[in-house]
């Protein structure tokens, strides 16, 4: 039996950065969602957590397992199962969809507790940092000075 750590910290958006996910109590039900259907389909998620307009988790690969596979099956299963339970009753929308594209990256065995602070620190992260200053910390690039220059 093959011996493999392989840690990926994954984000995806919500279609077109709608905030669907608009209350934290909302969010809490999606993430214990996802993590719930993943235990059934064999895909360890170490930790889960995310904002109005996109999910962030620490998933460990097994040796059978593609980003891809895992990413289809989490983020339709999960989108079908919102809609189907009518998740989105009472909010400004109708129907939710996540975003086709993802952001996958590599965690070193000595960057997981980083990382799993980091996503477990959504909300007050949030309240701080726009969507712009996060992507832009997944990059290690500057801040967008206004103007856009």
């Amino acid at each position: 039996m093959p011996y493999i750590e392989a840690y990926l910290h994954v984000v995806w958006t919500t279609k077109n950065r709608t905030p669907y996910l608009s209350t934290f109590t909302l969010r809490k039900t999606v993430w214990k969602h996802i993590y719930q259907n993943a235990l059934k389909q064999g895909i360890h998620i170490s930790v889960i957590n995310g904002y109005k307009d996109h999910c962030h988790c620490l998933i460990s690969l097994k040796s059978n397992q593609t980003i891809q596979r895992i990413l289809q099956l989490l983020k339709g299963e999960s989108s079908f199962w919102i809609n189907k339970s009518n998740l989105l009753e009472g909010t400004n929308y109708s129907h939710f969809e996540w975003q086709d594209e993802y952001y996958a990256v590599a965690v070193s065995s000595q960057s997981i507790k980083t990382v799993r602070r980091y996503i477990l620190n959504q909300e007050a992260h949030h309240r701080n940092n726009s969507n712009n200053e996060e992507y832009n910390e997944f990059l290690n690039l500057p801040p967008l000075k206004s103007g856009g220059k």
